[in-house]
């Protein structure tokens, strides 16, 4: 077993030796070195996704449990306050890989439960695959309506008026629509005080944002990568690929796309000159024009939260989005960030210049990363002063 192993971790390191020769790195990207190993560890084991078992420990009590009939791990301060605040957490992963049981996240929410003497809540909702759009938001949203419940609130000795809904990547992207659909439900006995964003992924029009472009080819989530997920998480059929890397699918000769939905994620309006720079938009005059009709989805806001009305941006609660440089989806967050400010939502942009995609989740040994510490540390700050 030892011996396999070692042949495991020297096949990764010749691996990460191999890409940093061959793939030249953005100079200003945090710790080169071992963004090139954790790329090359996605790689080695993408598919195999490892859960921990929940385990308490002195500070913080650790059980599974269920929200709204889906599996949630569930982390409880030991002692601090009688009433505490509340989070729940959607993990990264494409919609299609990941847990809220495997190590980096378990640490991650033990971490935020003792920092913050709050209960936090990490949802393990379906995954494509075997489940598609809307299965992944239905999950999230019936977790969410159970975590705001009284039931649960007073089970968990929650303060209703401190609860905030959070996650990374694809779990940004459906705490961003959670946060919209419960905004306007009037039905619920408390409301979220705070969406807490983390480098999300919140739409699939636009392959050509500048970020997309900047960063097509940096790890760890390469642009075809995004597109992948994408498809897979909405039902479509994987050959539709190149169509949506060249931006065929949203060609002015989609009836489906109209004037207004374009002006959502119109970077050029929205992005600042520091990251347009001399990036160009790639905007088809004709392309594939029944992709729209067959994934309906790319137009739905329950997948592309920045494909939202202003007047439902407007009624969100104060909002934490972060942001990293060399990350495909810099620019699905940064424009969003702007959307909620313009609708009159508080709205702290947390960006990081030397941040790479999923670099708050390599905040722990052994893969312990600079802009990880700080990326995390500077999050659960956030929560602390605003929640």
């Amino acid at each position: 077993l030892m011996r396999s192993k070692k042949v495991v971790v020297n096949t990764v390191l010749l691996s990460a030796a191999a890409y940093y020769v061959y793939l030249p790195l953005p100079s200003g990207v945090s710790e080169p070195w071992k963004l090139m190993l954790l790329d090359a560890l996605f790689r080695s084991f993408m598919q195999a996704v490892r859960v921990i078992e929940a385990r308490s420990c002195p500070a913080v009590l650790v059980t599974d449990s269920a929200l709204g009939g889906v599996p949630t791990r569930v982390f409880q301060p030991k002692g601090g306050k009688k009433l505490k605040r509340g989070v729940i957490y959607f993990h990264g992963g494409g919609w299609a890989l990941g847990s809220g049981r495997m190590r980096s996240y378990d640490r991650l929410c033990r971490k935020m439960a003792e920092d913050l003497d709050a209960v936090v809540m990490s949802v393990d909702y379906r995954l494509a695959p075997e489940a598609v759009f809307p299965d992944q938001y239905h999950d999230a949203l019936a977790a969410s309506r159970a975590f705001l419940s009284a039931q649960v609130l007073e089970r968990y000795s929650i303060d209703p008026g401190r609860v905030c809904v959070s996650g990374d990547s694809a779990g940004g992207n459906l705490a961003a629509a959670v946060a919209q659909e419960l905004s306007s439900d009037d039905s619920l006995s408390a409301r979220f005080k705070a969406q807490a964003l983390i480098y999300p992924v919140l739409q699939a029009l636009d392959f050509y944002t500048p970020s997309y472009q900047q960063n097509q080819a940096v790890p760890i989530l390469y642009r075809p990568v995004m597109a992948r997920f994408w498809l897979q998480y909405l039902g479509a059929d994987a050959s539709l690929e190149p169509l949506l890397l060249a931006n065929n699918h949203s060609s002015l000769d989609q009836p489906a796309i109209g004037a207004d939905t374009r002006s959502r994620l119109d970077w050029t309006s929205l992005l600042s000159g520091e990251r347009k720079k001399h990036f160009r938009p790639v905007l088809k005059e004709t392309g594939s024009p029944g992709v729209v009709g067959e994934v309906p989805a790319l137009v739905d806001v329950r997948a592309a939260p920045l494909l939202a009305e202003q007047g439902v941006l407007g009624k969100t609660p104060k909002a934490y989005v972060m942001t990293c440089e060399f990350d495909v989806l810099r620019d699905d967050g940064l424009m969003y960030a702007k959307r909620l400010q313009d609708a009159g939502v508080t709205v702290t942009s947390d960006h990081y210049d030397d941040g790479f995609h999923g670099c708050m989740v390599f905040a722990f040994l052994p893969m312990m990363s600079s802009v990880g510490q700080r990326s995390m540390n500077n999050f659960i700050h956030w929560l602390d002063q605003n929640l």
